[in-house]
C-alpha cells in the first residue's frame, strides 16, 4: 500500500467489482451450464476475456453481438435471456464493511467510482444498489466513457472530468494492472486483496 497520511488526499476514486460490490463469476458459469445441459467445467475451460469481451466493455459492440460470440466460443446454444441472467447472476451483494465506510469518507471528501463495465451489468447495479452507490459523486464506467482501465488515456480522461490533481487523488482497485495503470499517471493506489484493505486505508488518511 502506497503510504497514506491525514491531509494527503483530495478526492477519493473506487473500483466498483470486489472493492464495493461483491462478484462470483462462478454463478453464471453454473446458470449457463445448467441452461445448457453441461458441466460448469466444460465453460470454464473455454471461457476467456477476449476482443469481443473488450469491446462489449467499452460499448462498441451490442450485448446481442457479445452474447452470439459468447455462443460460439462456449460452445452452448442458449438464448440471450438466458445469457443475461447468467451474465447479471455474478453480482454477490456489497463487500463487508464497505455500506459503513463508503458515507463517512464521502462526508469529509468527494468519491468516485472508475469501473470497466458493459451496459446490462450497470443497468442491474444501479437498481438493485442504488443505496451504496448513492454515495458517489460520479461514476465514470467504461461502456459509458469509452475507455477501460488500464489504459492510460482512461486515467487521464476520469482525472481530467474530476478536476484534481492526479496525485491528490487515492485510487482503490483489486487488480495489479490497474493499480499500475494509475500509478504510472501520478495517482495515489490502494491495491484492494482484502476487505480490511479499505477501511485500512481511509484510517491512514484520517477518515
Amino acid at each position: 500500500m502506497t503510504s497514506l497520511s491525514p491531509g494527503s488526499a483530495d478526492a477519493l476514486l473506487f473500483d466498483l467489482g470486489r472493492v464495493v460490490l461483491d462478484i462470483d463469476f462462478s454463478k453464471a458459469i453454473a446458470c449457463w451450464a445448467g441452461h445448457a445441459g453441461c458441466e460448469p467445467e466444460a465453460i470454464v475451460a473455454r471461457y476467456v476475456r477476449d476482443e469481443a469481451y473488450r469491446l462489449h466493455e467499452v460499448g462498441k459492440i451490442s450485448d446481442e453481438d457479445y452474447f452470439s460470440s459468447l455462443r460460439s466460443s462456449l460452445g452452448i446454444s442458449i438464448s440471450d435471456v438466458q445469457f443475461l441472467e447468467g451474465w447479471n447472476a455474478i453480482f454477490a451483494g456489497e463487500m463487508p464493511g464497505i455500506a459503513e465506510l463508503l458515507p463517512r469518507a464521502a462526508r469529509q471528501m468527494p468519491v468516485y467510482a472508475f469501473s470497466n463495465t458493459n451496459r446490462p451489468h450497470v443497468d442491474y447495479f444501479s437498481r438493485e444498489y442504488a443505496d451504496v452507490l448513492g454515495h458517489f459523486r460520479e461514476l465514470y464506467l467504461s461502456s459509458s466513457i469509452g475507455l477501460r482501465k488500464p489504459d492510460a488515456e482512461a486515467f487521464d480522461h476520469v482525472v481530467a472530468a474530476m478536476g484534481v490533481p492526479a496525485s491528490r487523488i487515492v485510487f482503490f482497485d483489486d487488480l495489479a494492472e490497474n493499480i499500475e495503470g494509475a500509478r504510472a499517471r501520478g495517482l495515489t493506489t490502494v491495491h484492494v486483496t482484502s476487505h480490511h484493505d479499505v477501511g485500512v486505508a481511509l484510517k491512514a488518511l484520517g477518515i
